[in-house]
């Protein structure tokens, strides 16, 4: 690869956003991040919403700083977290911000909707997803149920990344990866299931034309060409997705691997050729997601950074709380003195997240964590042990060996995290990289540009323009000492 190639990849996630422009040259990418933004949910009247309209000025405003700039970009990607959706009129307007999946709203929204509507194992068998109360299907359910406005009157509805392109592009289209999040897509048909959608009061001509990762959507609008200064640039259909995107960028060197997608929530998955929807699978609650060139994400969702973060904004105005000072901190107090279940659902959005810990600890007749690094140390040692968790569950069902953990995104950085995965997993864990979406969406647009042929062209070039740090298995028997007791205090 002689010519240099750059693109732009917009990664908006559930608390910030960034757009990183990514340049192949002579068979390596290299990023540069351009802008970074808070990603804001906004309390009203009791519902939390996306300000969708910041998010595409934020857009906006990075091609006017690369019109100013005189880089020249090939293509435009956009990819976002799951479930959530904006709804537009007839007139192709925005008629509300969108609902966030933290919205209180959807609570019990899912037995109520298996009570009324169709019955938990056959939307599970009929999707695959993990059955989560802020899937889209549920969301829909609800408002519908509360005779919402917005939805009442939606010609289109569109899945954020679907959104923001449309917004840019004049063009609604369904992007496969970000669809399958929603309970609404039949993994093996890769579409919308018609009953499903019947149910909660909607017709498949909502929503936009079918679209896999690597697709040009369409240019940009004479309007955004106008308020940028750019010409006529591709919008390209990525991995939607943001944990698609960052898969696809998995640096593996077979197969025979799993990976786990560290960031506000933690994603640990295979990849399979097909969907696997049995019994077990149901059981254990595991998600079929799609992924690029007609994969499967075969995953679990898992409450990732999110408690660690909460944790850190309480304690912003103190000295001492910067992340190197609490993962050293963290490695000096006790082990396994407290642990945590980090699915837990008081830990979804409580006022106060190290409250909720403590008020767990007490619950379930533990020490309770007083110190910045006591809380900390059981943050990060309970992740391990849940990690460790589905990692087990994941051998039993995958239909290959797995050799090789990757911890991939901002959790990569983590190191005290990936040690005690390794440990508590028994697994070499390879981490990194930690831009592993941005890579994502950037080589897929490369693969629309026609630049790389395939997902091994694409995870081959990456590992050649990364730095991994292998972590190897230490202190088994103390580790399995404390799963077990894990299990009895989440059990």
């Amino acid at each position: 690869m002689e010519n240099k190639s750059s693109f732009l990849a917009v990664d908006l996630g559930a608390t910030s956003g960034r757009t990183i422009l990514g340049t192949l040259e002579n068979g390596v990418v290299e990023l540069q991040e351009l802008t970074r933004f808070d990603n804001t949910i906004i309390e009203v009247s009791g519902h939390y919403y996306w300000d969708i309209f910041a998010l595409y000025n934020e857009i906006i405003k990075s091609l006017r700083f690369i019109s100013k700039q005189g880089i020249y970009i090939q293509s435009i990607g956009i990819d976002t977290w799951g479930c959530d959706f904006v709804c537009f009129g007839d007139d192709g307007g925005i008629l509300r911000n969108p609902l966030s999946y933290r919205d209180p709203h959807t609570a019990g929204a899912m037995e109520r909707y298996f009570a009324e509507k169709i019955g938990k194992e056959e939307v599970y068998n009929a999707t695959g997803i993990q059955l989560m109360n802020f899937n889209s299907l549920f969301q829909l359910y609800i408002m519908r149920r509360n005779n919402d406005a917005a939805l009442r009157n939606s010609d289109k509805i569109l899945f954020i990344p679907d959104a923001l392109s449309y917004l840019l592009t004049g063009v609604s289209v369904c992007e496969y990866t970000v669809a399958s999040t929603s309970q609404l897509l039949n993994p093996v048909l890769a579409e919308l299931d018609e009953r499903l959608l019947a149910s909660v009061g909607l017709r498949r001509n909502q929503f936009g034309k079918k679209t896999f990762p690597g697709t040009v959507i369409g240019m940009l609008t004479p309007e955004v060409q106008n308020m940028t200064s750019l010409g006529s640039i591709p919008v390209v259909s990525v991995a939607g997705h943001d944990t698609a995107s960052a898969v696809a960028a998995v640096p593996a060197s077979n197969k025979n691997f799993a990976y786990l997608s560290s960031g506000t929530w933690s994603l640990m998955g295979i990849e399979t050729e097909k969907p696997i929807i049995n019994a077990e699978s149901f059981r254990r609650n595991f998600t079929n997601e799609g992924g690029v060139e007609s994969t499967v994400r075969f995953l679990k969702n898992i409450c990732g950074m999110w408690i660690y973060e909460r944790c850190r904004q309480e304690w912003r105005d103190e000295a001492g709380v910067g992340h190197a000072e609490l993962q050293q901190a963290a490695l000096q107090a006790a082990p396994f003195r407290s642990l945590i279940n980090p699915d837990d659902a008081r830990f979804a959005n409580p006022e106060s997240m190290t409250k909720a810990i403590r008020s767990y600890c007490e619950a379930t007749r533990q020490p309770v964590p007083e110190t910045h690094a006591e809380v900390c140390r059981c943050i990060f040692e309970s992740l391990a042990l849940r990690y460790r968790q589905v990692f087990n569950d994941l051998q039993e069902l995958a239909n290959f060996p797995i050799e090789t953990l990757h911890i991939i995104g901002g959790g990569s950085r983590n190191e005290l995290l990936d040690q005690f995965t390794a440990n508590s997993c028994g697994i070499a864990v390879m981490a990194g990289p930690q831009e592993c979406t941005a890579l994502g969406n950037i080589m897929l647009q490369a693969k629309a540009a026609g630049i790389v042929d395939d997902i091994l062209t694409m995870r081959r070039m990456i590992a050649q323009s990364v730095q991994l740090t292998c972590f190897e298995p230490q202190d088994t028997a103390l580790w399995e000492a404390a799963y077990q007791r894990f299990l009895n205090i989440t059990k």
